[in-house]
């Protein structure tokens, strides 16, 4: 029994609602199974650990969002064509797709790994981890490819209307790595390096469900000998929507590498604390983000279906639900900002410095809230040059904002809340204009 679906029917709210859940469950699953990396290291290796991981990961985070990115735009194209009932070119398109995106991550992996030490030092490592990021960095590298082949099998079964089944295989490989982390760290005394083993050996057993799966339930995908066939005339199309999709996915991330970058020049402690920041803020943030994903897969097959007045309708309710998450994040992020932080280190000075950071961009949650919504409209209207630049005038504003915070202001940690805000506002004024430019698109009545 196939687990797709066509969104081109049915009341729009309770679609996108029951799409979008496994998708916030899906990530908040992947960002359990990193956040254990952190808690497990800095509360049972040292806080010299807990700073190697946590410096090691936005270079890490960055690469895997480009390779998403790469995955959602092909899968903009995928919906697309599901939504027209565009079989034959829907196979080309996946497989096109697969095969230059393994290539591609395949391609990273092996320039990446000996540049790790040159990469840590560029964004000011201090030395005294810089062997403990450097392994485990090296490691989680080599997983490279099965991340991009689960996420690209995630990206088309969501692209053809299934959330539901790569939640699944989410959590059955969060399972693993989190007892992994365990075993490799506790028993064996692994420390840094065995959570990135754990990593790369859950990543790769979740690319085998997700394929198991396929064969068995979804006959669309079940391409046997044409999941190898490389289709040169979709490749140029491939290329302009994933490269697209994939640098919007990665700009906000080099906004983070530059930030972490200033963070490591305030000294172990800092770097330590932001570690945790960053996976709180990662669990705040990223549902945002899953949101504004799901409207692309409900805008996108209704827009290949010619169905303009549900791609407004979609519009509407994508971005209620977004306002709606976005004021409930920061609530809980204001409530519970000690007790999340004392899950990551015992550390006095850590967890003070994170407690007053989450405290302040609590309120800050609904901003990007609004941003992620309208990116979610241009990317299933095929429009990815505005989410692009409007992700570049984020991470840029927002770095440049930092640097006279720090330096300047001598605000500290405290700094980057406010710059997060003044990206994100930057953003906000770049993509506001272009929608109601092209409000005919999703009709005149907002």
């Amino acid at each position: 029994m196939s687990t797709t679906k066509d969104m081109t029917r049915g009341a729009l709210l309770p679609l996108i609602i029951k799409f979008t859940i496994p998708l916030i469950m899906g990530n908040l699953l992947q960002l359990t199974y990193n956040a254990a990396d952190s808690i497990i290291v800095g509360r049972f290796v040292s806080n010299d650990a807990l700073a190697a991981v946590g410096t090691s990961n936005p270079i890490m985070t960055l690469i895997i969002l480009f390779t998403q990115g790469i995955c959602l735009g092909s899968g903009v194209l995928i919906g697309t064509a599901y939504g027209a009932k565009q079989i034959e070119r829907l196979e080309k398109q996946v497989s096109t797709a697969f095969v230059a995106g393994c290539m591609f991550a395949l391609g990273i992996t092996a320039v990446a790994v000996p540049l790790a030490p040159w990469i840590l030092r560029l964004m000011q490592v201090d030395e005294g981890i810089l062997e403990l990021a450097t392994g485990y960095l090296r490691i989680i590298l080599c997983g490279l490819v099965f991340s991009f082949i689960y996420n690209y099998f995630a990206s088309t079964m969501r692209a053809l209307g299934d959330s539901k089944s790569p939640l699944l295989f989410l959590g059955i490989s969060a399972i693993i790595n989190i007892v992994g982390d365990l075993v490799f760290v506790m028993w064996f005394s692994w420390g840094t390096y065995g959570c990135g083993v754990s990593t790369v050996l859950s990543e790769m057993l979740s690319c085998i469900f997700c394929w198991l799966y396929i064969k068995k339930r979804i006959p669309v995908l079940d391409l046997g000998k044409k999941w190898l066939v490389f289709d040169k005339t979709l490749l140029k199309e491939t290329v302009s929507y994933g490269f697209v999709s994939a640098m919007q996915q990665s700009t906000v991330q080099i906004g983070k590498l530059g930030v972490q970058g200033i963070v490591n020049t305030m000294g172990v402690t800092a770097t330590a604390a932001f570690a945790a920041i960053n996976r709180v803020d990662d669990f705040a943030y990223i549902p945002e983000q899953n949101i504004g994903h799901a409207m692309t897969s409900v805008m996108a097959q209704n827009r290949g279906a010619g169905e303009k007045e549900r791609v407004k309708k979609a519009f509407h309710c994508g971005m209620l639900v977004e306002l709606v998450y976005g004021v409930l994040a920061g609530v809980v992020l204001l409530l519970f900002a000690e007790p999340i932080m004392m899950l990551f280190t015992e550390d006095g000075e850590t967890i003070s410095m994170g407690v007053s950071y989450l405290r302040v961009i609590a309120f800050m949650y609904v901003v990007p809230a609004v941003t992620n919504g309208v990116q979610g409209y241009f990317r299933g209207m095929g429009d990815l040059k505005i989410t692009l630049w409007s992700s570049m005038i984020n991470f840029g504003a927002r770095l440049l904002a930092c640097i006279p915070l720090v330096f300047i202001f001598e605000m500290g940690i405290m700094a980057l809340p406010w710059a997060y805000l003044i990206g994100w506002g930057a953003m906000m004024l770049y993509e506001i204009p272009f929608l109601f430019l092209r409000k005919s698109e999703v009709g005149n009545k907002w």
